[in-house]
């Protein structure tokens, strides 16, 4: 008897067989992979005093902290996460002080770029304008990554907590465009730091985001509490911007 003079009735428990078949091994190699520990992965990061880690806080600021020093505790025990940032530091000033290559000998995956404050007119020989040499500075840092085969992801300056009339106000959207720009050129993935971090604090108004603020008079660097809920503002957004780490956040 060949194939095509089988029954109906037996080649439909035929197909049906092969079928459960193919479903239930395709079951047993996700299984599998999802069983599988995940590649350890290295994160660097780079930037400004919002990002820096502080090991030895001012005495008039006991609990300043910024985000990139709890960015780790958002991820899971295969991911360790480096932080290079450096405070007073500009795109450009980060780059001449050679911090950048001293960042770039750091064997890693990711390295996560955020600067602007320090970029800002009134900052001396710090001063980038956005428009231009700022752009010029991002594009090095990308072309710079590639060379050493680690992935950049540009994150757009966070806002600082600065109210007019009790309404979130901000002088950095420049360079948050011109960096959003630039990975649309490069084609890198942006975190949109500075819009999420505008929304969040215009919510929360002036009064109830002042326990961000490692002091009263400090409306640019953040408490242990502020740093947290910047960095995981950074986190919630990877699922989107940068798929392949979502499988490395804590659940």
């Amino acid at each position: 008897m060949t194939f095509f003079s089988l029954p109906t009735a037996l080649m439909s428990r035929w197909l049906l067989h092969t079928i459960a078949s193919v479903v239930l091994w395709s079951l047993v190699i996700v299984t599998a992979m999802a069983d599988e520990p995940l590649p350890r992965l290295r994160i660097i990061l780079i930037g400004d005093s919002t990002v820096a880690s502080y090991d030895k806080p001012p005495p008039d600021r006991p609990n300043l902290t910024g985000w990139g020093q709890v960015f780790g505790e958002f991820f899971g025990d295969r991911v360790d996460v480096v932080n290079h940032a450096k405070s007073g530091r500009s795109s450009k000033s980060f780059i001449r002080e050679g911090l950048w290559k001293q960042a770039l000998a750091t064997p890693a995956d990711y390295v996560f770029i955020q600067f602007g404050h320090n970029d800002q007119p009134g900052k001396g020989d710090r001063t980038t304008d956005p428009k231009g040499d700022y752009q010029d500075f991002l594009r090095q840092y990308i072309d710079e990554a590639h060379s050493r085969k680690i992935k950049p992801v540009l994150v757009t300056p966070v806002a600082r907590r600065t109210f007019v009339n009790g309404k979130i106000h901000t002088s950095l959207q420049p360079y948050a465009d011109a960096m959003k720009a630039v990975g649309r050129e490069k084609q890198v993935p942006v975190v949109d730091l500075h819009s999420a971090s505008l929304e969040l604090l215009g919510r929360l108004g002036d009064e109830v985001s002042a326990e961000f603020s490692p002091s009263k008079d400090d409306r640019t660097h953040f408490s242990r509490k502020g740093a947290k809920a910047i960095a995981e503002l950074v986190a919630k957004s990877l699922p989107e911007t940068v798929p392949e780490l979502r499988r490395y956040l804590m659940q």
